[in-house]
């Protein structure tokens, strides 16, 4: 199996420096990794750095609560595709889930699906604040709003766990009939954990630990 071709190489602290963004890609080319996932912030630096590379350049928006308006996270994810980000990953408004809003959750999918113009979407459901029975709700939000893949976590939750194999099998089986992916992110930070969520079904993994996964 070749770990690193599922592998987003994820550097989204907040005091994240020009430095150690450019370590980044540089292990993600050394290791021939997916994709780097990296704030708005540095995404025209990271897509002119590896313009010579198949690496995909990933984003996030709304990121990490999730609670900015809808609108918001629009003007976001077009700025994002006008730096050059080629997946977008947004974090879903778990107030509204747990407020049984799902309208509002599947229109705000929708529109940010549109601004991603034909981009690869993520949502971020923030598995370590959901129930199972929550996590299922989310996961058909997801695909009623056409999004590409489901994510379990931010990696931000406080005293959180971040992905779980058990998660991630709930939200593969749930979506895996309309055709979407899931993403395990948050906590992997060795390769058994890797193969843990892989086995439970995860087709991408955010870490900051690829490199040491892969040795």
């Amino acid at each position: 199996m070749e770990l690193n071709k599922y592998i987003e190489h994820t550097l989204l602290k907040q005091d994240a420096t020009r430095d150690e963004v450019k370590k980044l890609l540089d292990e993600a080319i050394e290791n021939k990794f997916f994709g780097v996932c990296v704030n708005p912030s540095y995404v025209s630096f990271a897509k002119e750095y590896l313009k010579d590379t198949d690496i995909k350049v990933v984003t996030v928006i709304g990121f990490p609560l999730g609670q900015s308006t809808t609108e918001i996270k629009i003007l976001e994810t077009i700025d994002a595709v006008k730096n050059g980000a080629d997946e977008i990953d947004m974090v879903i408004n778990d107030g509204k889930l747990k407020d049984g809003d799902s309208d509002y959750i599947v229109d705000e999918i929708s529109k940010i699906k549109f601004a991603c113009q034909g981009r690869n979407l993520k949502v971020i459901i923030e598995t370590d604040l959901l129930t199972k029975e929550e996590i299922i709700t989310a996961c058909e939000l997801c695909i009623k709003g056409k999004a590409d893949f489901v994510k379990t976590s931010t990696g931000f939750v406080k005293n959180g766990v971040g992905a779980k194999a058990e998660d991630v099998k709930v939200m593969y089986e749930t979506v895996k009939e309309a055709g979407l992916q899931v993403k395990a992110s948050g906590g992997i930070r060795d390769k058994e954990s890797a193969l843990k969520m892989i086995e439970a079904g995860a087709s991408r993994l955010g870490t900051s630990s690829g490199v040491k996964i892969c040795q």
